[in-house]
């Protein structure tokens, strides 16, 4: 072989090396994305149910009169929201 062929099997031979290398890091990469997506939504799942919790422990509280002023106020305007809320339906409803 002239030096020119094996200068060029050296560079091809670099080249594939570096396209295996890119192919792992894109799999890996994709993988990583569906990770993060895997744990997206298990934070909004887990904010979620930190709200029905906090709701829960609000009723129950409200319940057994152990709400201070400022958790009754928010609590009252949280009923207040759900009340226009079932109004709007019940006008959706009608139409």
């Amino acid at each position: 072989m002239s030096s020119q062929q094996e200068h060029l099997e050296r560079i091809r031979n670099k080249v594939q090396v570096l396209i295996k290398q890119y192919q792992s890091i894109e799999k890996e990469n994709e993988k990583l994305k569906a990770d993060i997506e895997k744990r997206h939504v298990l934070e909004q799942q887990l904010r979620e149910r930190t709200i029905v919790l906090e709701q829960q422990l609000n009723i129950i509280k409200a319940s057994s009169g152990q709400l201070d002023e400022a958790s009754k106020k928010d609590l009252e305007k949280q009923l207040n929201v759900y009340i226009k809320e079932i109004d709007k339906c019940i006008a959706m409803l009608k139409e």
